[in-house]
């Protein structure tokens, strides 16, 4: 009986195999579409201190599959490669500066929202911002993008936000997005990392078919700190961003974020922003408000993450000390802070030091100022010959106008060039120039590990150099991102605000639940 039927099922299975029902099957199954995910933004700080504004050809413009190259993760040979079909329109983004005009912006929104409709239909998307943008006659730019793009994308679509958190998070921003995320380290080293769990996030949330959190709480914390005073290398900015990762891993939260703001724009979103998305609404809740909390407790114990001086302080303290490389900040004209990058306010005074007139003083190399007439120059002479022109103040000559240059010609390129003035090393640049890594001064002949005094148009010092520093210290001086926050003449941020405004009372810190854009409209 055993036997007979076996060979029943047998026969079954293989008449079932040769009717083709497997095959169509199977068939189902593997036409089931793969989610449809886009991707766009446009990235840049922008300081509306200064005089200086980011034409078009600032930014760099990346399409298609240059665009998804910048995601390997997204590869076609990786996971998520294979789990959805990914749909680059275009990322912008430009070294910060000051304000965008609005020819640009709008140029940069209609190219990229015509590829964008060439993609349609979406499942999600993802944007890819910084969040400190301005725009001339424009608030909240990034919530007004995000906005446009939600037009012809819908509501339905899933929406994941990557920032920067110098960035600034405005209730618009909020709403259009569903799941937000941003740094947890300044100086930035996890910006990969973030933008990574940005889209991980949200290509989880759309193949489980869990689609958009339940719940985002939004605190607004009337802080405006710049980044040199809210380093998380140091406390309290170090304890106070150590806390996300135990809250993030609360059941119900999937992601949690401090936003410090940017407080070189004077606009009504500039201010500091906790977020937490998830599905727990108590924890989700909760969580917000604790960080909120624990973010305005710490508010006075923020300061800069070295000692700071005048600027001729620092120098006496520098020419005097034996350690080396001596780090010197120039912040006020900070490049990658968004200022100009052109301010030779520092640059006169520090080539008027008496113990730097001699070839055989101290080396000091300086970096950097724009300088297109010196870069033609150094090249006519050569390398080993004199070189003058006029550097400097081309965007921002309110401190200092332009400065003449007159020494050797120690390098020279279309690009670059080191003239040497006395004992100093001035690096001059064709456009602006932000010298992050020690591969980039050592690619022009310099050697900063063996100068005595290496100044740079920096905050706080990024990795390269913090690791390489003997000694450091943070000149205030002139500039679009002048560390004087006080003194600047803010009209158009949400007063009271600390520290403008330091005795102001304790705030309410009320948790926001914000709305869904699909919910926006109660259905």
């Amino acid at each position: 009986m055993k036997k007979f039927a076996k060979l029943l099922y047998t026969y079954f299975f293989v008449a079932f195999l040769s009717s083709g029902a497997c095959g169509q099957l199977k068939s189902q199954h593997q036409s089931k579409p793969l989610p449809r995910i886009g991707i766009a933004g446009i990235s840049i700080e922008c300081s509306t201190f200064s005089p200086a504004v980011t034409p078009l050809s600032a930014f760099r413009q990346r399409e298609g599959e240059a665009l998804l190259r910048s995601y390997p993760y997204l590869g076609a040979d990786t996971e998520m490669g294979k789990g959805a079909i990914w749909l680059p329109a275009m990322l912008s983004t430009a070294t910060p500066g000051g304000i965008v005009t609005r020819e640009t912006y709008e140029t940069l929104v209609a190219k990229t929202l015509g590829l964008i409709k060439a993609n349609m239909p979406y499942d999600a998307f993802f944007y890819h911002i910084h969040g400190a943008m301005s725009v001339v006659g424009l608030d909240d730019p990034e919530g007004d993008f995000l906005e446009r793009i939600r037009g012809i994308i819908g509501n339905d679509a899933l929406v994941s936000t990557s920032m920067d958190l110098h960035g600034n998070v405005s209730l618009r921003l909020a709403e259009y997005t569903d799941l937000i995320t941003t740094f947890r380290t300044a100086p930035h080293e996890d910006a990969a990392e973030t933008t990574r769990r940005a889209i991980t996030n949200l290509y989880n949330r759309v193949v489980t078919g869990k689609g958009r959190p339940a719940y985002k709480a939004w605190v607004a914390v009337p802080i405006l700190l710049p980044g040199e005073r809210t380093s998380t290398r140091v406390e309290p900015g170090k304890s106070l961003y150590e806390m996300i990762p135990g809250i993030e891993a609360l059941p119900g939260v999937l992601d949690a974020g401090i936003w410090i703001a940017y407080a070189w724009a004077d606009e009504p979103r500039n201010q500091g922003v906790v977020m937490v998305v998830g599905d727990d609404r108590e924890q989700v809740g909760n969580s917000a408000k604790k960080l909120a909390q624990k973010f305005w407790e710490v508010r006075h114990k923020f300061d800069f993450e070295a000692p700071t001086k005048s600027l001729d302080e620092c120098m006496d303290i520098a020419i005097s000390s034996n350690k080396k490389p001596f780090f010197i900040s120039d912040m006020g004209d900070n490049p990658t802070g968004g200022g100009a990058g052109d301010v030779t306010w520092t640059l006169a005074r520090i080539l008027k030091r008496p113990e730097l007139q001699s070839p055989n003083g101290k080396t000091m190399i300086y970096a950097s100022i724009p300088g297109p007439e010196m870069i033609a120059e150094a090249k006519k002479v050569g390398v080993g010959g004199h070189a003058e022109a006029m550097v400097g103040a081309m965007e921002d000559s309110r401190f200092e106008g332009p400065v003449k240059l007159s020494g050797m010609v120690m390098y020279s390129s279309d690009r670059e060039a080191v003239i040497k003035v006395g004992s100093i090393l001035v690096i001059v640049t064709q456009g602006r120039g932000a010298y992050h890594y020690e591969r980039g001064m050592t690619a022009i002949g310099l050697a900063p590990r063996e100068a005595d005094i290496v100044m740079v148009k920096q905050g706080y010092l990024v990795p390269d150099w913090y690791n390489i520093q003997a000694d450091w210290l943070m000149a205030h001086t002139r500039g679009g991102v002048d560390q004087d926050l006080v003194n600047l003449p803010y009209k158009r941020v949400v007063r009271p605000i600390y520290p403008l405004d330091p005795d102001m009372p304790d705030p309410e810190l009320n948790v926001l639940f914000i709305p869904s854009a699909k919910h926006k409209y109660g259905r």
